[in-house]
């Protein structure tokens, strides 16, 4: 996509912003220099998947391919937990130059990135990262606004997605019915605290922080949450029953570089961060299945009490939310965003994977 709106690139090409072409012509600079950055995340990287990748490959990498590709350096001064930037004001820390890059969950910014959050909005779907990152990945091609809007209205670039693994619920008491979990309060992200309703759970906003002593303290009961940070923020020690239900993994998390920045390097130096922000999310999904993977293992090494819910529980879990694509398709449209299009654009692309709904979504 070129800065007067033609495509310029197959449609799977990766888009980082409308003119990031323009950012790229910026004159080099003559002399050799050192760039310093800094780079944050609300959510501390070690058991936080998407942050971990922004430290443990992101700058390094980036690090490395300047020194050896260019006649420049780079030097990054992290900050993850919340020590620059938390985890909802870190879009707005990159907006403004208080960071350069930041990494973040756009489940905190239910305004200015509500469609962004579609994945959420049609839960049950593919039980790989893996595999929902390749989907949103072709949802965002499809539909350029997605990756444009992070530049034209908060000065960044998204250089790459990533997410959450899939999502389950882990509770202080154990449960055999749905009905049991009536009244129970339980904690989320927000844009999936609608996927309680069914169970007539009372869903509470809270974030990976908090959740350890608002479990511990009684203030909320669960929380619906990933295995990996299940198992890295040590939830299973006051809340041990964690019952696979499939939610699915979410690719709701972006990496991006302040535009400003971006501007200002030389043209080599921008074409190597653009490059690693395009193999950070292309390592994405495949490290959330693995820390999946590990984060079960970890949490039955702990003592944590894992059982599957039955089939015929969660077809008709997902039935009670065959309406909520549509509600918040609309609700999208209503906000002047394209919220029908790239809703239905997602039902397509995962339908189109072979993966079949427990129960089907019908936006009409």
């Amino acid at each position: 996509m070129k800065c007067d709106g033609t495509r310029s690139s197959p449609s799977r090409a990766f888009f980082v912003g409308g003119c990031v072409a323009a950012l790229i012509t910026a004159p080099s600079l003559a002399a050799a220099d050192n760039f310093t950055f800094r780079i944050g995340s609300g959510h501390p990287s070690g058991p936080s998947v998407y942050v971990n990748l922004v430290e443990n490959f992101f700058v390094p990498e980036v690090t490395r391919r300047v020194a050896e590709e260019t006649e420049h350096t780079v030097t990054f001064i992290e900050g993850y937990g919340g020590t620059i930037a938390g985890v909802a004001d870190t879009l707005e820390a990159v907006e403004s130059g208080l960071l350069d890059f930041g990494a973040y969950c756009f489940c905190f910014e239910p305004s200015k990135l509500f469609l962004h959050n579609f994945p959420y909005y049609a839960p049950f779907g593919p039980q790989s990262s893996a595999e929902a990152m390749e989907i949103t990945r072709t949802v965002y091609d499809a539909h350029p606004w997605l990756t444009e809007v992070f530049e034209t209205d908060y000065n960044q670039i998204l250089l790459g997605l990533s997410g959450w693994d899939n999502y389950h619920l882990g509770t202080v008491d154990p449960w055999d019915a749905v009905s049991d979990l009536q009244g129970v309060r339980i904690g989320g992200a927000g844009p999936n605290l609608p996927w309680l309703e069914y169970a007539g759970a009372v869903p509470v906003q809270s974030t990976l922080p908090d959740g350890y002593m608002n479990m511990q303290t009684g203030i909320y009961s669960g929380w619906l949450m990933f295995p990996s940070a299940y198992l890295g923020f040590r939830y299973y020690e006051p809340s041990p029953n964690y019952t696979l239900i499939g939610f699915g993994p979410m690719m709701v998390n972006g990496l991006t570089v302040n535009r400003n920045t971006l501007a200002r390097l030389p043209e080599d130096v921008q074409q190597i961060i653009l490059e690693v922000g395009r193999e950070y999310e292309a390592r994405s999904g495949h490290a959330l299945d693995e820390a999946q993977e590990r984060g079960l293992i970890g949490l039955e090494e702990a003592g944590a009490v894992i059982r599957e819910l039955p089939q015929e529980t969660i077809d008709e879990w997902a039935a009670s939310l065959a309406d909520y694509p549509r509600i918040q398709a609309q609700e999208a449209d209503s906000r002047g965003l394209p919220g029908t299009e790239v809703i239905a654009a997602f039902l397509e692309a995962v339908e189109a994977s072979g993966y079949e709904w427990p129960h089907p979504y019908v936006l009409d």
